[in-house]
């Protein structure tokens, strides 16, 4: 399954949408590049849905913590929601979820980016 991923920006928020399986190096540079974008135009609050990714490994997790990195040297946050069960776990035992936000729907997500 290859990897896709959907931006959809209001005022200084994005949600990003990621779908397939993120598991290889040069999957998400695309998606970087645009988090570059989105941060030069002063978008700096994101929630990134992962209701419809099914799997990623560490180059998955190199890609949140680049977009969480992104998103907070220009004074925003980064929230993960809708997480299934297997990447939930991968959170918990890399221990990011320490590092990250973590909500369970896009409304909860909102909530914690409007702190």
């Amino acid at each position: 399954m290859v990897f896709e991923y959907f931006i959809t920006k209001q005022a200084n928020t994005a949600t990003i949408t990621l779908k397939g399986e993120l598991i290889e190096k040069n999957q998400a540079n695309d998606l970087i590049k645009e988090a570059d974008e989105l941060s030069a135009a002063n978008c700096q609050k994101w929630a990134i849905d992962m209701s419809e990714l099914k799997y990623m490994n560490s180059n998955g997790l190199n890609t949140l913590i680049q977009l969480l990195t992104k998103a907070r040297k220009v004074g925003g946050e980064a929230v993960l929601y809708n997480l299934n069960k297997k990447i939930q776990e991968l959170i918990l035992i890399t221990k990011l979820n320490t590092l990250f936000k973590v909500a369970n729907t896009k409304e909860e997500a909102m909530k914690i980016l409007e702190n």
